[in-house]
């Protein structure tokens, strides 16, 4: 076993500061590494050392593997943590870091490899009792043969990339006339995202729910599971509210799943945090779907509910010690939601936006977590993923979290910028979010942009009012163009790009 005493994050934001706490906290000394665009960034003051890696662009930054080796051995790291998202799955990335004499904090590469594509994860959990969504065993680029095969299943069917993730290389097909046309796009897609065209073909699961299991495995093989998480409520297949444990898992089920997750991490040697996420469909029977070999965003519900660190668990794994806890040590203990707060406009299909944070006030008080990477008077930059926080509830019971998330956001006050806060205070005010009966079709069935205005706070409603007011007294002394409404719902996002 190797003790940790100096850890690189080789990522940015809210996830390097809530990496780095906990590797305060167990004596562990930290380096940050940011691009030009994150020198004031709160996880670069926080870390011990800091040391720029390049320009903005992730390309020409946070994706140089190689450069972070290379400076890791420089500054005398034990350990590099790669987060989530940019190197964090990458298992040529990985490999490097091990073969440099470095611990990487996370599976092992052969582990990330098999995962990694979606076929080769149903190949390897196939000898395992896991349910599997009907469908292809096998990467298909024949369109005869690929509809002859959709026909076989029948419709409607999804064909999906093989090397893809977030909703990049997917297609569903209604029916046999369109099929031709959508795997075309299907393809295409594949190779502008991944570099890879191959795909397969499932069943299409008709008003499915998303439900994931967080898993923990040590290098002894023991592999535990730390229950459900819901990740129902989403907009182009990401993930904008989550909880823990779901509204419809009974302890049946839960413990099916459970066991289910253990195999596919068993099925593949599996070591360190992962996310093993099924799909559930309205009888609730579920399939297996894919294995995240990371830490997920939405890890903070699994600690509420479960009392675990993920980030102090994976760091004893990558030392080398076995989980101190068994399965039967696992308790669920209240309800916990997130919801994340992402810099973009509800209003204008949900398209990212920039800008400066003038105002930003986290809330406060029992039960209430934020994790995020800005400060006041920051700016969000165009070049990373547009989330600005993570706000978590933790209480009792499901309805009381939702009733404390509402009030949260109540207190949450950020100016200068979209943001999504508007949308999810609507989603957990929905009678279908409280009744638990809701499915990935959420914001498709009830969420249009008008509804917004009727979730705005008394504070906001009163300086709306009050600008109304000043807008028409304006308007009566002098002659003013108005903006098209193309001009008024054009975001700053938009408008940087072009």
């Amino acid at each position: 076993m190797s003790k940790i005493k100096k850890l690189l994050v080789a990522n940015r934001g809210e996830i390097s500061l809530r990496i780095m706490r906990t590797a305060k906290e167990m004596g562990i000394r930290t380096v940050a590494v940011y691009s030009e665009a994150d020198r004031n960034s709160p996880h670069v003051q926080f870390a011990d050392e800091a040391i720029c890696l390049g320009p903005a662009p992730s390309s020409e930054s946070y994706l140089l593997g190689e450069k972070i080796i290379l400076l890791s051995k420089e500054l005398n790291v034990d350990a590099i943590h790669p987060g989530y998202g940019f190197l964090s799955e990458n298992a040529d990335f990985a490999r490097k870091v091990k073969e440099a004499g470095i611990i990487f904090v996370g599976p092992s590469p052969e582990s990330i490899e098999v995962m990694g594509s979606k076929l080769a994860a149903k190949q390897a959990v196939s000898h395992y009792d896991i349910p599997l969504v009907p469908g292809t065993e096998e990467a298909i680029s024949d369109i005869a043969v690929a509809k002859r095969r959709a026909s076989e299943i029948g419709y409607p069917i999804l064909i999906k990339a093989s090397a893809g993730g977030g909703g990049k290389g997917m297609r569903i097909v209604e029916n046999e006339e369109e099929f031709e046309s959508q795997m075309q796009r299907a393809v295409s897609e594949a190779k502008s995202a991944f570099g890879d065209g191959a795909v397969f073909i499932e069943k299409f699961i008709t008003s499915p729910r998303h439900i994931e299991i967080q898993i923990l495995g040590d290098q002894q093989g023991n592999v535990v599971y730390l229950f459900e998480r819901e990740c129902s409520i989403q907009r182009r297949h990401q993930k904008v509210i989550e909880e823990a444990p779901s509204a419809v898992v009974s302890p049946e089920m839960r413990k099916a799943m459970g066991d289910a997750a253990v195999g596919v991490a068993k099925a593949c040697d599996y070591y360190g945090a992962g996310t093993v996420e099924f799909i559930v469909d309205d009888q609730l029977n579920f399939y297996f779907l894919e294995m995240n070999t990371r830490l997920q965003v939405e890890h903070p519900v699994t600690e509420m509910i479960t009392g675990k660190d993920l980030v102090r668990e994976q760091i004893y794994i990558a030392e080398g010690k076995p989980l101190s806890f068994a399965q039967e040590d696992l308790k669920i203990h209240g309800h916990s939601i997130e919801v994340r707060v992402y810099a973009e406009d509800p209003r204008n299909n949900f398209l990212p936006d920039i800008g400066t944070l003038h105002t930003y006030q986290r809330p406060e008080g029992p039960g209430i977590r934020v994790d995020d990477g800005f400060e006041q008077g920051m700016a969000i930059p165009i070049y990373y993923d547009p989330m600005i926080a993570k706000l978590i509830t933790h209480a009792e019971d499901r309805a009381s979290a939702i009733d404390r998330m509402i009030r949260a956001i109540d207190e949450y006050k950020i100016s200068g910028i979209q943001n999504t806060l508007g949308f999810c205070r609507f989603a957990l005010s929905h009678e279908a979010f409280k009744s638990g009966n809701f499915d990935t079709k959420f914001v498709e069935r009830y969420f249009t942009p008008d509804v917004l205005d009727s979730e705005l706070t008394s504070e906001e409603s009163e300086l709306l009012a009050a600008l109304a007011v000043e807008f028409l007294q304006k308007e009566s002394n002098m002659s003013v163009t108005k903006p098209s409404v193309e001009e008024v719902s054009e975001s700053a996002w938009r408008k940087r790009l072009n």
